[in-house]
């Protein structure tokens, strides 16, 4: 059974940085794609960023235009982890944040099969 596990969120102000961790069981991430969205109250999960699986040329990273050059996606194969670094966080950002692992690193949450339980994130004006 593949346990998604995410952690590393909490209480931030704007302009602070903060790592979130995805650790997995009963899957080997460098084998598969994982995502990070997000879901803030009363609006749809968004998509943040994603890896794609390792291949012998490395991995791809796709970002949210949104995110784009704040945040890295970036894996610990060693540790079957993945990592969500954010940095000059804007109150927006604001949100429960999930993991997730599938078979592609796509835009959609539907391209994904097992998902964490989310950690929320909260970024103080």
């Amino acid at each position: 059974q593949v346990q998604l596990v995410e952690s590393g969120g909490g209480l931030v102000q704007a302009g602070d940085s903060l790592r979130l961790s995805c650790a997995a069981s009963g899957r080997t991430f460098s084998r598969y794609a994982t995502g990070w969205f997000r879901q803030a109250p009363g609006k749809e999960r968004e998509f943040v960023a994603a890896i794609s699986r390792s291949s012998w040329s490395g991995s791809t990273t796709y970002y949210a235009d949104s995110v784009k050059g704040r945040f890295t996606i970036s894996r610990d194969g060693a540790k079957n982890t993945v990592y969500l670094q954010m940095s000059s966080l804007k109150p927006e950002d604001t949100a429960v944040y999930y993991c997730a692992t599938g078979p592609l690193a796509g835009r959609g949450a539907l391209e994904y099969d097992y998902w964490g339980q989310g950690t929320q994130v909260t970024v103080s004006s």
